[in-house]
């Protein structure tokens, strides 16, 4: 009765690692343990379901026939906002229409906010799944590499909207950048706040402006070259008003990385 109250403690299958691995090997006995909670504790897939058996699949809450199948986005992308271009050259129609004045140097995006791509942030953001911000921060840690311009970068998560930690627990986007922090071996600079406004997702551009309009503060020093995380951009106007706010802070030079499009 003790022996099973222990195997069904999930803690137990973070140190048993360390204790019992002198007797038959590290790898072994991790993989070992990883399908054993599988048994005990099941896993599945986010996006098919299916039965997650790897420590790998585990970690991150997809199976690896659906992980390969989450790619970024590829192609001829606008130079700005980081969006695919039609039949545009290096700037999308909208970014070489907008006429206020633009405080971000560049952003990127990694996939489009459909199918099976939006069904990845429900899964993350509104059901609570935070294994996935582990393929979160490797996809944008695999971008971040490629882009000599964030060599010094420090990251700034976009700020949640008051009370929502306590409310839900936890931020989606502050939970992924501690992941890439790590992971890219980047500072992470909480230095920005942000005070209640109205709901975004159904105001046009212009009235998102103004409704984040000095409702993003500084609250810390900013650092010199900001890489904002967020994880939806859908007009741009938060991404804009954070770098905006980071500029007149001190910062020289922002970007962006956003997950997903809309």
């Amino acid at each position: 009765m003790i022996k099973l109250i222990i195997l069904n403690e999930p803690k137990f299958f973070r140190h048993a690692p360390c204790t019992l691995a002198p007797y038959i090997g590290m790898k072994t006995l991790t993989k070992f343990l990883f399908r054993a909670r599988n048994i005990l504790f099941p896993s599945s897939c986010a996006l098919c379901g299916g039965n997650l058996f790897e420590a790998d699949e585990i970690r991150e809450s997809l199976c690896g026939s659906c992980s390969h199948s989450i790619e970024p986005v590829y192609g001829p992308i606008c130079i700005v906002c980081g969006k695919p271009l039609v039949s545009e050259i290096e700037r999308c129609l909208s970014c070489r229409n907008r006429e206020e004045e633009r405080f971000y140097e560049r952003i990127w995006v990694l996939f489009p906010y459909t199918g099976k791509y939006r069904k990845l942030l429900t899964s993350y953001k509104f059901k609570n799944n935070l294994c996935l911000a582990n393929f979160f921060a490797q996809k944008i840690a695999n971008l971040i590499m490629s882009i000599p311009e964030l060599k010094e970068a420090c990251i700034v998560p976009v700020p949640p909207r008051p009370g929502k930690i306590k409310k839900a627990g936890w931020d989606q986007v502050d939970h992924l950048v501690k992941k890439l922090g790590k992971l890219v071996n980047f500072p992470v600079v909480r230095c920005l706040k942000r005070m209640k406004s109205k709901i975004q997702k159904s105001l046009s551009r212009a009235e998102r402006l103004k409704n984040l309009k000095g409702k993003i503060f500084q609250n810390a020093s900013a650092p010199e070259i900001a890489l904002i995380i967020d994880d939806v951009i859908t007009t741009g106007s938060t991404m804009e008003v954070c770098a905006q706010t980071l500029k007149n802070a001190g910062a020289k030079k922002v970007y962006g990385i956003c997950l997903f499009y809309d």
